[in-house]
C-alpha cells in the first residue's frame, strides 16, 4: 500500500484524525501538544499518527494535504489545518461542534 493510500484510509476510517509529532501521552513538539489539548478540551474522540516514527508518513502527509507543517487535523475526511487554525476554531467555539 502506498503512503498516500495509507493516509487516505486512516482519514476515511477515523472521524477525527490528527497527524502529530509524538503521541497524545508524550507529544514531541509544543504545537502537537497544544493540538491534543484542544481536542481533549472539546471532548473529542480522535486517533493519531506519529510522523516521527515514519519518515515516509512525515513527508507523505505534507504532500497529501499540500500543507507544509505538522500537526494536521482531519475531521470527517476534510483537512482542517494545523495548530493555529485549530486554536482559532476552538476560540470561536467551532472546534467543539465537530
Amino acid at each position: 500500500m502506498s503512503i498516500q493510500n495509507r493516509i487516505e484510509q486512516e482519514i476515511k476510517n477515523n472521524r477525527v484524525m490528527l497527524y502529530m509529532k509524538g503521541t497524545p501521552a508524550m507529544p514531541e513538539c509544543g504545537f502537537s501538544a497544544q493540538a491534543v489539548q484542544l481536542l481533549q478540551k472539546c471532548g473529542a474522540q480522535f486517533e493519531t499518527a506519529n510522523v516521527l516514527e515514519d519518515p515516509e508518513l512525515r513527508e507523505g502527509i505534507k504532500q497529501y494535504s499540500d500543507w507544509p507543517t505538522i500537526p494536521q487535523l482531519y475531521i470527517d475526511g476534510e483537512f482542517i489545518g494545523g495548530c493555529d487554525i485549530m486554536f482559532e476554531l476552538f476560540r470561536n467555539g467551532e472546534l467543539g461542534r465537530t
